[in-house]
């Protein structure tokens, strides 16, 4: 393996340890005020049901993706890109529910924020290591 390929199957690892990373952290955050009615719901404040299960939901699918490009599969772009989409659409949605006056937390907005630019982020870097260069398979 040249030391071009081996820094790209590194950056790939790197980018892999996100993405699993902040799948298991977005379905323990989630879980815990989806799922138990404690401290984790009650300090959640005015979450907004429909942000939360989407989030969650994806968070399962962040880890197959991370999984994914640990593996150099070329499918794990497209899915980052459909993720990308996905909380890009919740993001617009949530727009659409402050905009109508609905409750919600200034963190919540962050936190799209945040999840936007990661997987905006994981698309455009798994797609040059592993698609544009073909590498994966």
């Amino acid at each position: 393996m040249t030391n071009l390929n081996s820094k790209k199957c590194m950056g790939l690892k790197v980018l892999a340890i996100i993405a699993i990373l902040f799948g298991l952290l977005t379905l323990k955050s989630g879980g815990a005020v989806l799922f138990f009615d404690g401290a984790d719901r009650a300090a959640a404040g005015n979450y907004v049901p429909f942000v939360l299960w989407s989030n969650f939901i994806l968070g399962f699918f962040y880890i197959i993706a991370g999984v994914g490009i640990w593996l150099h599969k070329r499918w794990a772009t497209w899915l980052a890109i459909i993720i990308s989409i996905a909380t890009l659409l919740v993001f617009a949605a949530f727009g659409f529910h402050i905009a109508g006056g609905g409750l919600f937390e200034d963190r919540t907005f962050k936190a799209m924020i945040l999840r936007s630019t990661v997987w905006i982020t994981l698309s455009i870097a798994t797609y040059f290591r592993l698609i544009k260069q073909n590498y994966g398979s």
